[in-house]
């Protein structure tokens, strides 16, 4: 039997993990953004309501708020954090490989698998670590996401566009990888989270200082002073009332290990 060929290298696991560290120095400042995970966290604790579902034992990957954990330990479970990067002194965790820690009822992967060269290897690394009749809930950026952004981008970067935004997974796709990872009752479903810029500089450091910017292998070259001003131009040009409307589709996939 032949191997299966190796999932291609998008993103670089070296951009990825510095961009997760940068996130916690830029949230160390009293008005970084946080509101996509702030979403995340808040989503989370609405379906295991809705589920009525009490983890005694989970684990919340991605975080780097801290909120879900503490959410949960309150509830009474206990909780293991983790983090590709071992942010806030977490375990760290290489999504792409076996788990080194296993047997957890529920399982919180939030903001993260956007950025894995083998999704489909992630899922099926994430059930493992799960129980029997254990939940997985996975959030991460979406299809449709930045919209504003990549638009600016291109009219930047003129007639020599560069990869500047990773691509990323709709709802169908995502409903498909669960079915592919062998989870049961899979469900995928999406939201979008609007927000309104007065600049470039402020839609930039938004995303900078949620781990949202692009780590793909091959990046898109510096801005250079011309293009930079074509970005702020288009930035003004794309304005309604000296806002420009940016938006953040975020995909949440759920499913049980049988």
């Amino acid at each position: 039997m032949s191997t299966p060929p190796a999932p291609p290298r998008i993103f670089a696991p070296a951009r990825r993990l510095a961009a997760r560290r940068r996130l916690i120095a830029l949230q160390a400042r009293p008005d970084a953004a946080r509101y996509v995970m702030d979403d995340m966290v808040e989503d989370v604790e609405e379906r295991l309501g809705f589920l009525r579902v009490e983890p005694k034992r989970a684990l919340v990957v991605g975080d780097w708020t801290g909120a879900l954990a503490l959410a949960l330990r309150a509830r009474g479970a206990e909780v293991v954090e983790a983090d590709p990067a071992g942010l806030r002194g977490v375990l760290a965790l290489d999504e792409e490989h076996p788990y080194p820690v296993a047997g957890f009822d529920f399982i919180a992967s939030l903001g993260t698998l956007d950025t894995v060269n083998d999704l489909p290897g992630a899922l099926i690394h994430l059930r493992h670590a799960l129980a029997p009749e254990g939940l997985l809930i996975a959030s991460f950026m979406a299809a449709g996401s930045l919209p504003a952004l990549r638009g600016i981008m291109l009219e930047a970067d003129a007639d020599r566009p560069s990869a500047r935004i990773h691509p990323m997974v709709d709802v169908r796709a995502g409903a498909e990888l669960l079915q592919r990872a062998g989870f049961a009752d899979p469900v995928s479903d999406g939201r979008g989270l609007d927000v309104r810029f007065r600049s470039l500089a402020g839609l930039v450091g938004d995303v900078r200082a949620q781990g949202l910017s692009a780590v793909l292998t091959q990046a898109g070259a510096p801005l250079a002073k011309a293009a930079l001003a074509r970005a702020l131009a288009a930035f003004d040009a794309t304005a309604q009332e000296g806002r420009v409307m940016e938006r953040f589709e975020v995909v949440t996939l759920s499913g049980w290990r049988k």
